[in-house]
């Protein structure tokens, strides 16, 4: 089992916990999570696999992406009165499944032969369509859509494995290097409270 298939099922199960504890200040039922957690889950990679003309899309052709994503929902309902009190635990869970999902794109889009530029798009999807998706069913505005440090952040990590790659660095040791570089870039935005400019703000 390669370390890029473990890193993509713990990026899902991690979206699938992010997804299913948004819904927690709305009216929603054991459905409403779960489907809310399935579809954070699996939204980025499987526009990226439309995108790409990856068949079968990833979760219908591996099924322990979707035990992955059962379990995430599973442990936010079992365990939700535990890390619902957590109080930046949507924001960890978020910060892990992009920094996974965004180094996963990369290596996929490269893989299908597309160039850097694409790579690093289908990137970014991979990882923040998923979160895009949860918003909207949260009726919230989407985390890409402020001004804080996200998918500018998974920009980042996606340069930095194409970098990496270039020079030849190990490929699993690239995908923990660019992932941790994408969770240290928002971890340490949001900390010390870092936004990219606002539309306009230099006139």
């Amino acid at each position: 089992m390669s370390t890029q298939y473990v890193l993509e099922l713990i990026g899902t199960y991690f979206f699938a916990i992010s997804g299913a504890l948004a819904v927690a200040d709305v009216e929603n039922d054991l459905f409403g999570a779960s489907f809310t957690g399935f579809l954070t889950a699996i939204g980025g990679g499987t526009l990226r696999d439309l995108i790409l003309d990856s068949h079968p899309l990833v979760w219908i052709g591996d099924p322990y992406v979707l035990y992955s994503v059962f379990a995430g929902v599973l442990t936010a309902i079992i365990f939700f009165k535990w890390v619902i009190k957590l109080k930046k635990t949507l924001f960890l869970f978020d910060t892990m499944g992009i920094s996974l999902f965004t180094v996963l794109g990369v290596e996929k889009a490269l893989y299908f032969g597309a160039p850097d530029e694409v790579a690093v798009i289908m990137g970014i999807f991979s990882a923040v369509m998923g979160g895009v998706i949860r918003d909207t069913l949260s009726n919230v505005t989407p985390v890409i859509l402020r001004k804080e440090i996200y998918a500018s952040a998974c920009m980042i990590g996606a340069i930095s494995y194409l970098i990496l790659n270039k020079f030849h660095v190990e490929r699993e040791l690239n995908l923990i290097i660019s992932a941790s570089l994408i969770a240290s870039v928002r971890v340490l935005a949001v900390r010390y409270k870092v936004y990219l400019p606002a539309l306009g703000s230099w006139r």
